[in-house]
Formats: C-alpha cells, structure tokens, sequence
C-alpha cells in the first residue's frame, strides 16, 4: 500500500516521506536528523540506505535542508537537488552523495522527475514521483503556479500543495514589515489559499484524488482557515469533498499519521 507521510510541514519545517511502511523516498529534510529518524520510527522505516533510498531537495531554504549535513554525516543515503541548489548548498564543491535531479532518478521502486518552481532562492524544483501505480506531487515554496508544475502535476493522485497565508489575516499582521509581506505575497514568495484553491480546481479536474495542505505559515493561516478555504471553492465549482476528493492539512510536527492511497 503506498503511503505519504508528513514527517513536518509549516514554515519551520517541512520533510515528507513516501513508499510503503519500511522503505520509500524522502522529500526535503527541513527538521533535525533526530526528528526525521523518531518520525520514520513511528512507521516502521529506519532512516538508513535500507530504509530510505534517496532524499529530493527542492531549494537550500533552512526549513528544507536542516537535517542534510547530518543526513550526509550519518548514512550513506544519495541526495538530489537542482544544480542551482547543489551550488548554493556547496558552494566549493562537495565529496557526499549528492546528484543533480533535473536528470531524474530511477529505481526498481520509483520514477521522480523535477519541474522548476518559482521561489526567492538559487534555483527551487518540486518533485512528480511515481511508485507502482501512483503519482504523487510535492509542490510548495512557489509564488506562482509554473507552466512546468501544472503540467507535471496534472493527472497526480496525490498531490501535497502549498497553501501558505491567508490573504487578510496576512495584511493585518503587524509584525510583518511592509517588504516581507510584498516577498510573501509576490512572484517568487509563496501560495496563498486562494491560489492554493484555484490550483486544487484544476488538479481535481485533472483527476487528482488526494490533496494535502502544506506549508502552512504559524503566523498568517491556520489548519482549518486553509482548509475551508480549499473546500468552499472546490464547492462552489461541483466537487464535494469525500465524494470527489479527499482533502488533508499536513501537521506541522508528525505524531505517526499517514495518508494510505
């Protein structure tokens, strides 16, 4: 049975697994090596070369690469990331696992291609994973919707899609200065749930069946904000949730669930 797995998902952190309980891929490693380890543990899976075969970046962002240096340090897991990414990462060049995903990456188990994204950093990607019979996507950290995401996400079963502030609550924040809330709301900043939305009609017309909500911000959102946000659009358009689609938000720390598809 295929399996996503949040591990942590917000804006100080986000790492998801997917595979099956003991062995899968992992996407992004923006919480500690303890964190990610106690987390895999909760289902069965050892953060190991036998347990995790390959760990996709999508940008050097701290709250994406946190556990890399110890991931590097302590396992002989292979890594993945833009050249952009790869550079900023390791700006004099690096002796570990590490490998440019724009060529894709193929095993017995999975096909994972990357699609660029459009983020305030060297070069951001999110990732279309193929395992069996599913596809699933992983798209966050983007201030628009690229040609490239739609068209690689688009017929995803399950898709994990950032939905990062409210509009209102967003411009109502008074500890936010006028500039990082221009960089959030901008081009190369980050999905509001109203994009969030827009993007999610047109992946349930593409024939996605699972949505998942992530990188929520703690200051400019909540769980249930996004989430009825998503819902009453997709309602307003013809699709019911639980009949049409299933919709999740993704916890910002795991306590072991996962999403069975």
């Amino acid at each position: 049975m295929s399996r996503i797995y949040p591990i942590c998902s917000s804006s100080g952190g986000n790492s998801t697994f997917i595979g099956t309980r003991g062995h899968g891929i992992i996407v992004d490693a923006g919480c500690s090596f303890r964190a990610m380890k106690n987390a895999l543990s909760l289902v069965g899976t050892k953060l190991d070369e036998s347990g995790v075969e390959a760990v996709f970046i999508t940008h050097e962002h701290i709250d994406h690469i946190k556990g890399v240096e110890q991931l590097i340090k302590q396992t002989k897991i292979p890594i993945f990331a833009s050249a952009g990414t790869i550079k900023a990462l390791f700006p004099n060049g690096t002796d570990a696992r590490v490998f440019d995903a724009s060529e894709g990456y193929r095993s017995a188990n999975f096909e994972v291609s990357a699609f660029r994204t459009s983020h305030d950093c060297a070069m951001s990607v999110g990732y279309r994973i193929r395992f069996g019979e599913d596809t699933f996507g992983v798209c966050t950290d983007t201030g628009i919707v690229t040609a490239e995401a739609e068209k690689a996400l688009s017929g995803c079963k399950t898709v994990l899609l950032e939905s990062n502030y409210d509009e209102e609550m967003l411009r109502k924040n008074l500890n936010y200065p006028p500039d990082l809330k221009r960089r959030i709301s901008g081009e190369f900043g980050h999905l509001s749930n109203k994009d969030c939305a827009e993007f999610a009609l047109r992946l349930v017309k593409s024939g996605t069946k699972h949505i998942i909500l992530g990188h929520l911000s703690r200051e400019n959102n909540t769980p249930n904000t996004a989430k009825a946000c998503v819902e009453d659009y997709l309602s307003e358009n013809g699709f019911i949730a639980e009949r049409d689609y299933t919709l999740f938000v993704a916890p910002v720390t795991t306590a072991g669930e996962y999403i069975a598809v």
